[in-house]
């Protein structure tokens, strides 16, 4: 019965809300006291916290030479924001704390006390918000055995504050001691008034006659009043043993009483507050005991009576505390196993958060690496574009350049031929000397059979001047009608025959920037080869021409002298045949032998020349289809005539024919080029009437071959012109970057000679001592090697 009313008074206790107040300064202990109180009275209900901080009146503001002035000798603004720095300190040494709170999810409110007394400012503050409990920090030179005796600045707070207010004191987070307030003082008065108020007591008395008869109960005078001494004193003696039993165990594990009525295990700070209720609940037991004594001695004088009595009490104490002991056992259990369960969740959450962060991380890595790849793949795709387009820019600008020159020259070359209504025009010889320079050595370009050939300059027109070598026949009427027939031939293929000098047996012809098909198929000057696809493109042109020769409206004309070295290349490898001034004028004759001319002097290059026209001396246009057989041939293998086609019909009957295919030329496609190479041995029979129609079916191979060119040349890089075999060092076998001439009279690389000098005295040339190792720079030749190097990136 007494121990469910004492749990109403707890439970009616801690019904009604409390407020805590925890003095801060900014220290350390500061902090320790807050987290105490955060943990030791949240699970309490409803509970207010106060944040209590207490700095010093502003009367004195500092000045920049160090002292203090009095605050009615500064300016206000100068006051004001001194005031607002010392807010913001105030404010900023606050924060640490509401974030201990915050984390806690407790809403603290922060009161700032402006005093100089820091202990009667808190004593003040407690008193006016009739605040329960008050949390302080420990000085630091506070101990447990000070905090006992009273002194130090935590010990001062205790005294000033008032006494219906519980004051902790907490040292290095653990409690150091505590001083109870008068209502937890009254809680066992109020216990006793239960004791002496319930039925079995045959007194009704006051808590101070109470309070009397606990006082009296240690004197002699009062003892003595009882009949049975000898028997009180033995019941006396074993309930002090009982609760001095008790008083040990709960000792030797302090527990924690609080207002609420649950009990809870404590940490060794507690012991002191823990005996202190121990000796509270010691006395209560005795008083209770004592009275329970009285009364059964007042109303039984039996001795069996006041046995039966004391065992009942003792059992009744008994029992109260090991419920007492059980109840904190259960809830020590209880809460053990709900922070265990709370750390088990929060490292489980923990872990699943770092294993998330770690994904994180591992996904930005690779999105940093792709972005990064992106980057760069963007940084190589805009210099690529950049090249591109400036390559694309240069490619125009010489399009343009050289289109333009070409219309320039077409059109000096249109108002040539329209002097006197003439299509061929009539040079001077003095225009000849004086566009050959008197046909100096240094303008010769070319030497054949038939005569020799310069360069020369007309009316700022580039030409070239071919001087025959036989004047005989020349001058006569026949001469001048053929001259002026050729004159009058068009075609995109046959070099332009622009005038001549009959007088002496001079032709100008338009000038060839490539040279002749010989000297590119034999790469003279270390000129790149010509690609596969260029060459399909020059037999089609070649084929064209002679097609447009044979068909002509007034008589047929024969070459007579098709040869590679006849066929020259402008400045875009366009192939024009040359010497169709010395062809022959077939006579038309309404026979089966027309296109049949006999020719008792055969001319022509050996090779090339139809042989049954040299047996026979019987001319035709198949002459020409002959000679187009062997510059197909020729085209295809780059070799020499003599005996070409036996070897490309060998290699076509063994299935070799990649074997004798220019190398250089490129990549050839095989089926194609096997078919141009069985047309050029049907071209070159030896018969005439084995060779195939130009016309109906050597043309039409050669067109749809020239499209599959045309396609390969629009997808083919542009290929790195070959150097000059000058500019290559002989030891490097590289192209030079600063040419040097030695004292054997060769030109080397400087590091690359002086590299050699530093190991040998003798020439990498001649095997011979060097006379000196001195080294003359060859600038000329630089120039030309950086030029070639700017054209050639």
């Amino acid at each position: 019965m007494e121990v469910e009313e004492v749990e109403k008074v707890h439970t009616s206790l801690s019904s009604t809300s409390l407020t805590i107040a925890v003095a801060v300064n900014g220290s350390k202990n500061s902090k320790n006291a807050v987290k105490w109180a955060l943990e030791k009275f949240i699970p309490e209900g409803r509970i207010l916290f106060k944040l209590l901080h207490v700095r010093p009146r502003l009367t004195m503001v500092p000045t920049p030479m160090g002292n203090y002035l009095p605050i009615s000798q500064v300016r206000d603004d100068v006051v004001s924001a001194y005031k607002d720095e010392i807010k913001w300190k105030t404010d900023k040494l606050l924060q640490p704390y509401k974030r201990i709170c915050s984390h806690k999810q407790v809403e603290a409110e922060a009161v700032v006390i402006e005093a100089d007394d820091v202990a009667e400012a808190i004593a003040e503050e407690v008193s006016k918000f009739k605040i329960g409990k008050l949390v302080i920090g420990a000085s630091s030179r506070n101990v447990m055995t000070r905090a006992i005796k009273g002194s130090g600045f935590s010990s001062r707070i205790s005294r000033c504050t008032p006494t219906c207010c519980t004051v902790y004191v907490v040292s290095k987070g653990k409690l150091s001691s505590v001083r109870p307030s008068t209502s937890e003082t009254n809680e066992g008065s109020m216990d006793e008034r239960s004791d002496s108020s319930s039925p079995n007591n045959s007194f009704s008395t006051h808590t101070s006659s109470a309070q009397s008869e606990w006082t009296d109960m240690g004197s002699s005078t009062n003892f003595s009043q009882f009949s049975s001494s000898s028997l009180l004193t033995q019941r006396h003696q074993a309930l002090a043993n009982v609760n001095q039993n008790l008083t040990n165990s709960i000792g030797s594990n302090p527990i924690d009483v609080h207002h609420s009525g649950h009990i809870s295990l404590s940490t060794e700070e507690d012991i002191a507050s823990s005996s202190s209720s121990v000796s509270d609940m010691h006395c209560v037991s005795q008083a209770t005991s004592y009275k329970s004594f009285k009364t059964d001695g007042l109303s039984m004088n039996s001795t069996d009576q006041d046995d039966v009595t004391f065992e009942l009490d003792k059992l009744r104490i008994e029992l109260q505390h090991f419920r007492r002991m059980y109840e904190m056992a259960q809830n020590e259990t209880t809460d053990a196993s709900q922070q265990l369960n709370e750390l088990s969740t929060r490292h489980m959450e923990e872990a699943a958060k770092l294993r998330e962060i770690s994904l994180r991380e591992e996904k930005a890595r690779e999105l940093v690496i792709r972005e990064k790849e992106k980057r760069e793949a963007a940084q190589k795709e805009v210099v690529a574009v950049r090249e591109y387009v400036e390559r694309e820019i240069s490619q125009r600008k010489d399009l343009e350049y050289n289109a333009a020159r070409d219309a320039e020259e077409k059109r000096r070359l249109e108002n040539s031929l329209k002097h006197h209504n003439q299509q061929c025009k009539e040079f001077t010889f003095d225009e000849i000397l004086s566009a050959t320079s008197s046909f100096s050595h240094e303008l010769k370009i070319g030497m054949g059979a038939n005569g020799t050939v310069y360069k020369g300059t007309f009316h700022h027109m580039t030409v070239a001047v071919k001087v025959l070598n036989s004047k005989e026949d020349h001058r006569t009427k026949q001469f001048k009608q053929e001259l002026e027939l050729l004159g009058r031939i068009r075609h995109p293929h046959l070099l332009l025959l622009i005038g001549a000098c009959p007088d002496h047996s001079c032709l100008v012809y338009e000038y060839m920037e490539n040279g002749s098909l010989d000297d590119r198929l034999r790469q003279k000057d270390n000129s790149p080869p010509l690609r596969w696809f260029d060459r399909f493109r020059i037999a089609w042109e070649v084929a064209s021409a002679l097609a447009f020769l044979h068909n002509s409206e007034t008589r047929p004309i024969v070459h007579r002298d098709l040869k590679p070295a006849n066929i020259l290349l402008d400045n875009n490898f366009v192939s024009k045949i040359g010497d169709v001034g010395l062809s022959t004028l077939v006579p038309s004759v309404d026979t089966l032998m027309s296109t049949i001319y006999k020719d008792t002097a055969p001319v022509g290059t050996f090779c090339y020349i139809d042989p049954e026209y040299q047996r026979t001396g019987l001319l035709s246009p198949k002459s020409d289809v002959y000679a187009l057989g062997m510059v197909i041939l020729q085209l295809l293998t780059a070799k020499s005539p003599m005996g070409l086609t036996h070897i490309v019909e060998m290699a076509l009957e063994n299935d070799c024919l990649k074997d004798v295919l220019d190398s250089k030329a490129g990549k050839w496609p095989y089926e194609e080029t096997k078919e141009l190479a069985l047309m050029g041995l049907n071209c070159a029979e030896l018969r005439r009437q084995d060779r195939p129609d130009l016309k109906r079916q050597v043309l039409p191979l050669l067109e749809r071959l020239r499209g599959i060119a045309d396609e390969a040349h629009d997808c083919a890089p542009d290929i790195q012109s070959l150097p000059p075999s000058h500019y290559i060092c002989p030891i490097l076998k590289e192209v030079m970057d600063d040419p040097c001439v030695a004292s054997d009279g060769y030109t080397y690389d400087r590091k690359a000679i002086e590299t050699w000098f530093r190991m040998n005295d003798k020439s990498p040339m001649t095997n011979l001592y060097l006379p000196s190792k001195d080294l003359i720079p060859n600038r000329t030749l630089l120039s030309a090697i950086r030029e070639w190097k700017s054209a050639n990136p």
